[in-house]
């Protein structure tokens, strides 16, 4: 058995994923902190004015750089986020909620997370991780 054949044909919306909490880049420090533990998440995917993916923020990252007082909680995050390679020589991924998790899988091998956007790229939807799909195998019995 193939290490994909795991996933029987499933698609990234057969995760069952919450939808994807994202942040204005305009946010403030605080209020990612906040948000980030109110939720549990550890990369909070960030947005420009037209909801277009820029970057993340790494939660731990940021935590760290709070604490040691060289993050104000005024601050705003588009400064303290990770931004998304955007040559074109590296083009995106497509990840949407009809991507085989065999292709999740593969894209997950070299990246942390996946945003998960509608087809034209307008949306994120929601982020997936290696531990989605480790929890939708146990819950398949796979």
């Amino acid at each position: 058995m193939s290490p994909n054949d795991k996933y029987r044909g499933a698609v990234v919306e057969d995760l069952q994923l919450p939808p994807a909490f994202c942040l204005p880049s305009h946010e403030s420090v605080s209020r990612a902190m906040e948000a980030a533990y109110d939720r549990d998440f550890s990369h909070i995917p960030v947005l420009n004015r037209d909801r277009r993916p820029l970057g993340y923020v790494d939660v731990a990252l940021l935590k760290a750089k709070w604490e040691a007082g060289t993050a104000s909680p005024n601050d705003s995050i588009s400064k303290y986020m990770t931004k998304f390679n955007r040559r074109a020589s590296e083009p995106y991924t497509l990840i949407t909620p009809l991507t085989p998790l065999a292709e999740l899988a593969d894209f997950l091998e070299d990246n942390i997370f996946a945003l998960v956007t509608d087809h034209g790229r307008n949306f994120v939807l929601a982020v997936a991780t290696s531990q989605d799909l480790d929890n939708f195998v146990t819950r398949r019995g796979g």
